[in-house]
């Protein structure tokens, strides 16, 4: 071999050899944070209240001493050093997400949901749970249990400017607000992040999670894994459902992240597999009801649950505004379903004006769902968005918005009015901009509806022909020893997809006893690969084929899925055999204007129609401002800010009475405009020293948010001759 041969060779067998201790030395270190994985996961969930929040916490009320107990328990939170809290702002209480996984990841960082409400002066509370549910305990003890805690957070805050604003991350969404529909008075804003209230939604090759239950039959499997487990349903089966949506990631991309930069990343790897890993439990009856009347069923988006006293939750009967917060990132909550229970709800704009109700949304571009309430660039952004302006919020007029965030910049007009890094703006949308959104579906509707039908069957069967020979099953293993039924039901719960790993790698495992010091020493004898090594690029290539093989399967199983659906559902014959009608019409009531919502609307007409000439020179500038900003552009938070300024400054009204102010206002221009704006004179001469001074206010405020539009011109210019004469 000649000595250039040599020369060219020496340094590829060095990459090799270097490559190969250092692979070698990263796996070692790989399993040992795998270890400490596991050793985390029995430490957590040995604790007697075990959480995840990065806050200190004071326990208020634990509901499982209620008369109607529940495992969820209130807590206020500790305020960082350094944060000052007003006690005159209205406190905030964050629900979490009983969806498998335990509480705190709406408290997770200092950046998170809870952080950036305490850094502009909010009190902060948090509902949790506890791993395991109370026996046969209802959604309804859960939502009693959940008034209790509003009712005590008011009875703390009884000075303060407002109702409570909530916030509800995925599942508990839903459950704050069929609450917010039962006990509106209750509320003030709320926020809803990632929340599913129209299940059936999505868009075709895009959603593959909402055909689940048609392709297993319904929720007969529901029972049954409830009657194996003893009356409890594994949250694990949950998590391993939303594992399953991203078999690359589950599989291979987190932990070929970890592997190739275990020297950084094993911290930031520990502390997220400790709230994603520590299950919790639901029990029997909470998860029928759920799958059946939700999942399955699509009940809450028109209107058709009863609460257990007989109550109907009918979300128009919310009177706080709403924020649904999206992303079309988010394979798991996609904003057609975030969004899709307005269309359902309502056939027109003017429904949404009549019922008095503000929906605000807010859809992010590229966010995955854990983001949406996790993410810190999103807390840093959003969230701390929503929080600052939580009062603006909170005095919208009825109707639907958009919020619209731009950053903050040099030439930005009147920058003292923005809080933060970015200016928010609630643009008015109609609900054909959510309808495009949604693409809502008659043939997918009838599809799903079938689904119902054939659900209600097959829960029929199981529970008739085989559910009494499960549960004869249960009984005959407790009746030979209560210890062995436990070992069952454990050993069964070990075995789940979601909880397997954490067993093998937990210290029963006899292998893991001497990884701990083998690891130690291979962290002294660390050797790093180094960057220019040519097999480092092959490793990367590998992951990627490996990435892209694992999503080609994800692809072709979800069309496969959403085809054998589509056929088998679409069927007119399947339809026919399950009873549903072959009409033209829709196969689910739609809410529509019912007798309630009619005697509601023509009274709210009635006393607004008497109040359009009464008022002095607030209700004045109230009304002429809302006039104004009915002119197109949205509410800038810079006019609300600089109106809030002049509040202070001239008047003594309250937030409370200046949103009844503006929502007063905001109607008697909708019921009768030219009515409204002739009575303006007369207001003014009840007061008419205050004349100027008013329409100094109505210039500043309007022109906060720079330059008018035409049509804000045109309005501006007809509240001066008003106040002119």
């Amino acid at each position: 071999m000649s000595a250039n041969s040599q020369s060219a060779v020496t340094p590829r067998w060095h990459a090799i050899t270097e490559y190969t201790i250092d692979a070698l030395q990263r796996s070692v270190l790989f399993c040992d944070v795998l270890r400490q994985r596991s050793q985390e996961y029995y430490r957590h969930k040995a604790m007697t209240i075990p959480h995840v929040l990065g806050f200190d916490l004071e326990i208020i009320l634990d509901a499982r001493n209620f008369q109607r107990p529940a495992n969820f328990w209130l807590a206020r939170i500790e305020p960082p050093a350094g944060v000052a809290i007003d006690p005159l702002k209205r406190p905030f209480v964050v629900f979490d997400p009983r969806a498998g996984q335990g509480p705190g990841i709406g408290g997770f960082k200092a950046d998170s949901e809870l952080g950036v409400a305490m850094k502009v002066g909010h009190t902060c509370y948090f509902v949790g749970f506890t791993p395991d549910p109370l026996p046969h305990q209802t959604i309804d003890d859960v939502m009693h249990a959940h008034g209790h805690f509003l009712e005590a957070v008011i009875a703390r805050h009884a000075e303060a400017e407002g109702k409570p604003c909530i916030i509800g991350n995925c599942q508990a969404g839903w459950a704050v607000m069929m609450l917010a529909a039962v006990r509106p008075e209750l509320f003030g804003p709320i926020i809803i992040a990632g929340t599913p209230l129209s299940f059936w939604a999505g868009l075709k090759g895009q959603n593959p999670s909402r055909y689940f239950g048609g392709m297993v039959g319904g929720s007969w499997l529901t029972a049954l894994t409830s009657d194996m487990g003893g009356g409890k349903f594994d949250g694990g089966h949950l998590v391993s459902g939303f594992d399953n949506l991203d078999p690359a990631n589950t599989l291979w991309s987190k932990y070929h992240h970890l592997w190739a930069n275990i020297d950084t990343e094993a911290p930031r790897f520990l502390e997220f597999e400790k709230w994603w890993g520590g299950h919790v439990d639901l029990s029997a009856e909470e998860m029928q009801w759920i799958v059946d009347e939700l999942f399955i069923g699509n009940r809450m988006a028109t209107a058709e649950l009863v609460s257990g006293d007989g109550t109907r939750i009918d979300l128009r009967n919310i009177r706080s505004p709403i924020l649904c917060f999206c992303s079309e990132g988010d394979n798991i909550t996609p904003p057609s379903q975030a969004l899709g229970w307005i269309c359902d709800l309502y056939s027109s704009d003017e429904d949404i004006f009549a019922a008095g109700q503000t929906i605000v949304y807010a859809i992010h571009e590229s966010v995955g769902h854990l983001g949406i309430f996790v993410s810190g660039s999103v807390a840093r952004k959003q969230h701390q968005e929503f929080s600052s302006n939580i009062d603006l919020i909170d005095i919208l007029p009825p109707g639907l918005y958009e919020a619209v965030m731009t950053p903050k910049a040099d030439d930005t007009m009147n920058p003292q009015w923005v809080e933060g890094d970015w200016l928010v703006r609630f643009e008015p949308r109609s609900l054909a901009d959510v309808a495009a959104v949604v693409q809502p579906s008659l043939d997918d509707e009838r599809r799903f509806a079938t689904v119902k039908r054939v659900s209600d069957i097959n829960l029929g069967f199981y529970r008739i022909l085989l559910q009494p020979l499960v549960r004869a099953q249960a009984r005959l293993v407790a009746a030979v020893s209560a210890q062995s039924n436990a070992d069952v039901m454990e050993w069964l719960h070990r075995l789940t997809p979601a909880e397997l790993p954490y067993h093998v790698f937990s210290e029963l495992n006899p292998l893991m006893t001497t990884l701990a010091d083998l690891a130690e020493r291979v962290r002294k004898a660390r050797k790093p690969v180094s960057d220019d090594n040519w097999l480092v690029k092959q490793q990367e290539n590998y992951s990627g084929s490996v990435v892209a093989a694992l999503d080609g399967f994800r692809d072709f199983r979800d069309g496969a899925i959403e085809r054998c659906f589509m056929t088998f559902y679409g069927s007119p014959a399947v339809q026919a055999m399950a009873g549903l009608k072959t009409t033209d019409g829709p196969p689910r009531p739609h809410p529509g204007k019912t007798p309630e919502s009619v005697a509601r609307v023509e009274r709210c007409m009635a006393e607004n129609h008497g109040c359009i000439g009464e008022g002095g020179v607030h209700e004045a500038v109230v009304r002429s401002l809302v006039y104004i900003s009915m002119g197109g552009g949205g509410v800038d938070e810079r006019a609300f800010n600089a109106l809030c300024e002049m509040r202070a400054e001239y008047s003594t009204l309250s937030l409370g009475s200046f949103k009844k102010t503006v929502r007063e206002q905001f109607f008697a221009l909708r019921l009768d405009q030219q009515a409204a704006l002739d009575a303006i004179p007369a207001m003014l001469f009840v007061e008419i020293q205050s004349k100027d001074k008013a329409l100094s206010v109505i210039h500043r405020v309007a022109s906060a948010a720079g330059k008018l539009t035409a049509e804000q011109d045109r309005r501006l210019a007809v509240v001066e001759g008003l106040f002119a004469d």
